[in-house]
């Protein structure tokens, strides 16, 4: 039974009639997440998870149509059944089940299978046909355990100190930027961010996430105050003049792509940390496995490359062409956010 369908607007479900983040305006789309490749303005109303209800609105609008739901909660359309599970990737994401009659379907969104302490534990849920995104999946992306990445992260802040240079982590500001704040809250004794990772930690904070407090840091912020303490960062502010109110600074780029030291050469980084919120080669294998799928379709990433390798191990697998990816992170911000310079 083919439970869900690929459309030229996302995954449809033609008996519950609805889309799963579709990348075109519906009239009822399930959100895995809230990154904006994920989470598209204009669909008449959204169904995530509750943690995500927050920052749906904050990159969407407050006037969206909304409802957020619990992991585990079932709700019905039209006679198909719906519930979100843990995916792992950010505060919030989720994977979606989707059942019609006995045949069950799981579409990941995006995920990672290691847990980095506020974004839940990845949960694989049993099903027939699982859609699962790629991202990095080839052989050569296969993390470090988190522990070591953040005790090299913070060997290096200690070396910027005694060199005399400001350390400047860049991430994307939801998600990575959170992770970054929760495990390196005593690096220094204060975190200074740019506006597009200060509205949404300040957000959550007050939605109840242990997140450390952090300063702003605008025009008027006097050079004087970043000494010996860590900033971060958006991707986007690399090479941007907002970068040079730090000097002398180190930068540091943390993301999956820096596996591959051209990545880290191409950002005119000082050093590049593989700390990612996706699966790694061996996570994905994992996932995919636990799953326990008769079939396997993979999206976004190396999906031509996974889905031969699970082919030729037995675990039938097509790939399919979707309008997920590599985000511009700070798309569906607000521009006075993501202009902070």
């Amino acid at each position: 039974m083919q439970v869900l369908q690929f459309t030229d607007k996302g995954i449809y479900c033609p008996a519950g009639d609805f889309y799963i983040d579709p990348w075109q305006p519906v009239e009822r789309a399930v959100i895995t997440h809230a990154h904006s490749d994920h989470a598209r303005y204009g669909n008449r109303h959204y169904l995530c998870h509750h943690d995500s209800v927050p920052l749906l609105q904050l990159r969407l609008g407050q006037d969206i149509s909304v409802q957020g739901v619990a992991f585990g909660e079932n709700i019905r359309y039209n006679g198909v059944t719906i519930s979100l599970h843990p995916a792992g990737h950010i505060i919030g994401s989720a994977q979606v089940r989707v059942q019609q009659e006995n045949e069950v379907w799981v579409v990941s969104g995006d995920y990672k299978v290691e847990n980095d302490g506020i974004s839940g534990q990845f949960e694989p849920v049993r099903c027939n046909t699982f859609i699962t995104e790629c991202t990095f999946g080839l052989p050569i992306y296969n993390w470090q355990p988190q522990g070591v990445i953040f005790s090299n992260i913070r060997q290096w802040i200690q070396d910027n100190q005694a060199a005399g240079k400001n350390s400047v982590l860049l991430g994307y500001s939801l998600g990575k930027a959170q992770r970054l704040l929760y495990h390196l809250r005593d690096a220094t004794p204060q975190i200074w961010a740019h506006g597009a990772i200060y509205i949404p930690h300040q957000l959550l904070r007050e939605k109840g996430w242990d997140l450390p407090e952090i300063q702003r840091i605008t025009p008027e912020t006097p050079a004087s105050v970043y000494k010996n303490n860590l900033i971060i960062g958006p991707p986007s502010a690399a090479d941007s003049s907002w970068m040079r109110r730090f000097n002398p600074y180190a930068l540091g780029v943390c993301s999956g792509w820096m596996q591959v030291r051209g990545h880290m050469r191409r950002r005119n980084a000082d050093a590049g940390f593989a700390l990612s919120d996706h699966a790694d080669w061996t996570g994905l294998l994992q996932a995919v496995k636990a799953t326990g799928a008769e079939k396997v379709y993979t999206t976004h990433g190396f999906s031509s490359a996974f889905a031969r390798y699970l082919t030729e191990n037995g675990i039938p697998a097509q790939e399919v062409k979707t309008e997920y990816g590599d985000m511009d992170e700070e798309a569906g911000m607000p521009e006075t956010i993501a202009n902070d310079q």
